[in-house]
């Protein structure tokens, strides 16, 4: 199977703050925020594996400050490590100001699972890292990789 890059597959979606995405504090509900962040990695995802793909878990998801009515957030997903059936997915999220520049406002990783018409899990492209950014987000992601089965051997 051919490798691909991290750029073959960045996704980048944009969505306006509007009055039903708020929580009762008026600020952006939180589960909202997850359902836009769960889009954009599985389209990064399906676009590296050229599947269909499921969601197998949200490692990790830090709110650094919110969002309210009215902004403007870009979502950015890109690959950090591919396996054999998984792949890792960094989705950060921005607040755009007036005059263009992007604040980060959280970041997620979530563990997406390349699946056939039948659910099964399937073989996924290798990753052809291209700099030292992509080389250190692979062994972060590697070492996420092997905390999460400690967790999981843990029972949590």
């Amino acid at each position: 199977m051919h490798q691909k890059t991290v750029k073959d597959s960045q996704t980048e979606q944009v969505q306006l703050i509007l009055p039903e995405d708020l929580n009762p504090s008026g600020r952006l509900f939180g589960g909202r925020l997850l359902a836009w962040i769960d889009i954009v990695a599985a389209i990064t995802a399906r676009r590296h594996a050229g599947c269909n793909v499921t969601t197998a878990s949200i490692d990790r998801l830090q709110f650094k400050e919110g969002a309210f009515p009215g902004d403007t957030l870009v979502l950015k997903g890109r690959i950090t490590y591919a396996g054999n059936t998984s792949m890792e997915i960094r989705v950060d999220t921005f607040r755009e100001r007036e005059d263009g520049r992007l604040r980060l406002i959280n970041t997620a990783y979530l563990v997406m699972v390349a699946i056939d018409k039948d659910q099964n899990p399937v073989k996924v492209p290798g990753l052809k890292l291209e700099n030292v950014t992509e080389k250190m987000e692979w062994e972060a992601a590697v070492k996420r990789k092997e905390l999460r089965k400690e967790r999981k051997f843990l029972g949590y």
